[in-house]
């Protein structure tokens, strides 16, 4: 017996201390967000824009992440996780991981950023530094464009503790009544309708000890509206004020089963978010008094592992207001996708649809996708010259019959709604299965489903109990004598915005089998079916999860019967149990396995007698890493896939999510080379150890640096020209 089989029988691959705990994985992600900012070697608006980036990430894992854990405390919930720990011990070790990285980040932006920038003549300054012109004018704004804003809310026993909304930026303010000596209690709101930072106008940008010619000064609103509280309590004495921030628990919580109208329920859960969940964290400045933290702490029912000291400004989300400045040379050079070979053929098709001027410019697409299968990798490709390009030209062609796509995330004014709403006015039969569950997209979402439905648009919102998260468009075509079936099946959401800031795969083809497949999915999402298999396309909740364990199980096959073994998989993030668990034995087995995971990780490579053939990278950079790709090297009959899910257990269990295989040799080379350029990364490269901790892979004396982003750039200006 091979002593890998050995191996096998002896280690439990069960015990704790094999996995790592999800919440503490996506901390280590955010960890990875901060050394951007932390960098030198990064640009110093790129700097700005990674801390604002870890602020935010880190209100959306309060808003969902510690509010679920907080909630299943509450509910007394004991069960273990798969690294064994109960939710309260989860979120113990958060706070332990995230006090002194939150700490990092604002001594780096108050320490070194705000230095940086006055190298640069930008200044943001505080109030009491202002000179009597500049506070002159800041009376003025207060005046005219904060006061009337602006609502006091009393604290005291005939006005109730205040219904404080989701990330609000407030003021707790102390005054005194001059008459009776009473010390009262005030909470002010800053308001998110006027900018953050208040802008002077360049004749009053002279400041003193500064630059003679500044090119931005600016002062934190809160400061403004602080020295300026005598206005808000006349006749009252202002004794002091400070600043806080209030996170809540913004996670819909919808029961399907029992509405009646999914719609409905998700408006009015929408209502409750701001103000109705229960508050999570709240961030103070270090000086705030005892008495007014137990004030706060009483009100919102908060206990003190969730305050979060924060000895500078709060909320630095809002940095990603600097990215706006005139100093190019401080961000990352902008980017367009280029159009590939063969799209760059078409990119005179609106100017051509507009004139009127080549009625055969639909059939030329058409025959452009049935010569051969087309892959598109954003964003280095156009999103508009390909994906965009392909709904679009389907919903002119007087030819196609119908279109079906699903919408998880869109932008509110996409040329993608757009291009429905034309189709539908054109007599095409159009069918959106638009996700209400997306989340923090859900308002966005019921707009513009109204607004297709509105244009004649069937509008299907899914099915109970399961949140649709594949991305696939199919397009239904009469050509002389047959009906065919057009697809293209991605990694990421069809929102042109996001596609020039995430990278994503996808695949255009005429194929038979996944058009007929992708016939039956739009049928399982839109009718009823309990369709089990597929052609081609692996389906969660199905087929999916069971197709990629058979497939990591015939690596370990080919190894157990002396062959070779050889796994490259690039997700999101890697949770689910029983994945790792066969990642494990074909490690045991001897096969090959290489990682690239952006986000969280529970998988722990590199241990004796069960991981050691498997290693985990995660890439963090310019560009959100959003593709999911698996690769399986089968004994030589290599198969490669792409698709919209992660290997977690939502994803597999709880989405309807679609893989498909890739089977153009030339496409498989393409989606092969993209994988081993970040491998190779040395640059933007983060090596997860079997500790936990992640190592920045450097490159070595002599060795050639290699960023995996930068890298694909160049390949694709070399192969055509930019959009």
């Amino acid at each position: 017996m091979k002593t890998e089989q050995i191996k096998e029988q002896v280690v439990n691959i069960e015990e704790h201390q094999y996995y790592f705990n999800r919440e503490l994985s996506w901390l280590e992600f955010n960890y990875r967000v901060l050394q951007e900012a932390l960098s030198e070697r990064t640009l110093l608006l790129e700097r700005l824009k990674f801390t604002a980036i870890f602020s935010s990430n880190l209100d959306e894992f309060f808003m969902v992440r510690v509010a679920a854990l907080k909630r299943q405390v509450e509910a007394e919930v004991t069960k273990l996780t798969p690294d064994g720990r109960t939710p309260l011990q989860q979120i113990q070790d958060i706070n332990k991981r995230l006090r002194p990285l939150v700490k990092q980040q604002v001594e780096n932006f108050e320490n070194n950023l705000k230095q940086e920038l006055t190298d640069h003549k930008v200044y943001l300054i505080n109030f009491v530094d202002l000179n009597q012109e500049q506070r002159k004018y800041l009376n003025n704004y207060f005046d005219t464009n904060i006061f009337p804003v602006l609502t006091p809310l009393a604290v005291d026993p005939s006005h109730p503790f205040p219904h404080m909304s989701n990330l609000s930026l407030n003021l707790a303010v102390l005054v005194k009544n001059p008459d009776s000596g009473a010390e009262l209690f005030a909470r002010v709101k800053v308001p998110k309708t006027l900018p953050r930072f208040v802008t002077f106008p360049p004749e009053l940008c002279q400041v003193s000890n500064l630059d003679d010619d500044p090119l931005w000064v600016g002062v934190p609103l809160e400061q403004v509206i602080a020295h300026h509280l005598e206005t808000l309590f006349p006749g009252m004495d202002v004794q002091e004020c400070h600043n806080f921030r209030l996170t809540r628990d913004a996670d819909l919580g919808v029961q399907e089963d029992e509405a009646d109208d999914l719609l409905l329920a998700i408006k009015q859960e929408l209502r409750k978010r701001h103000f109705a969940g229960s508050a999570v964290r709240l961030e103070i400045h270090p000086t705030m008094p005892e008495n007014i933290k137990q004030m706060l702490m009483q009100g919102l029912g908060l206990e003190e592992m969730d305050i979060y000291e924060i000895d500078g400004l709060l909320g630095l989300n809002d940095l990603f207001a600097f990215m706006g400045l005139p100093l190019p040379q401080l961000k990352d050079v902008p980017w367009n996708g280029i159009v590939p070979p063969p799209f760059d053929q078409f990119q005179t098709l609106e100017m051509a649809r507009a004139n009127e001027s080549d009625d055969n410019v639909s059939d030329e697409f058409f025959a452009m996708i049935r010569k051969s299968d087309l892959l598109v990798h954003h964003p280095y490709h156009s999103f508009s010259a390909t994906v965009q390009q392909f709904i679009t030209q389907a919903a002119h062609d007087p030819d196609v019959m119908a279109i079906k796509m699903t919408l998880y995330r869109t932008s509110g004014d996409s040329p993608i709604i757009k291009a429905l709403i034309d189709a539908a006015e054109n007599g095409k039969q159009v069918v959106a299965l638009v996700e209400l569950k997306a989340r923090f997209d859900e308002e966005n979402n019921i707009i513009w489903a109204r607004k297709l439905e509105k244009a004649g648009v069937h509008v299907v919102y899914g099915i109970v109990g399961l949140k649709t998260h594949t991305k696939i468009v199919l397009v239904v075509r009469k050509e002389k004598d047959k009906i065919r079936r057009y697809v293209h099946i991605g990694t990421g959401n069809y929102n042109p915005k996001t596609a020039k800031l995430y990278t994503d795969v996808g695949l255009i083809s005429c194929r038979e089998d996944l058009g007929a497949d992708l016939t039956d999915l739009f049928n399982f999402l839109t009718g009823y079916s309990k369709q089990q298999s597929f052609r081609k396309l692996l389906v969660a909740p199905v087929t999916m999860r069971d197709r990629m364990i058979e497939m990591i199980e015939r690596e370990a096959e080919h190894c157990r019967n002396n062959g070779t073994g050889r796994i490259v998989a690039k997700m999101n993030s890697l949770v689910d149990v029983q994945i790792i668990r066969a990642l494990y034995r074909a490690s045991q087995a001897g096969v090959k396995i290489d990682l690239i995971i952006r986000g969280i990780c529970s998988l722990r490579p590199g241990v004796e007698g069960v991981s050691e053939n498997i290693k985990v990278i995660s890439i963090v950079g310019r560009f959100l890493e959003h593709s999911r790709i698996f690769y399986f090297q089968n004994n030589g009959q290599e198969e490669i896939y792409i698709g919209s899910a992660d290997w977690m257990s939502r994803n597999l269990s709880r989405r309807v999510e679609a893989v498909t295989p890739i089977e153009d040799p030339d496409l498989m080379k393409q989606l092969q080379e993209i994988l081993g350029i970040m491998l190779a990364d040395n640059r933007q490269s983060w090596e997860l150890q079997s500790d936990g901790t992640y190592i920045r892979r450097e490159a070595k004396e002599g060795e050639k640096e290699l960023n995996t982003h930068e890298v694909l750039m160049n390949m694709a200006l070399n192969s055509s020209t930019m959009i």
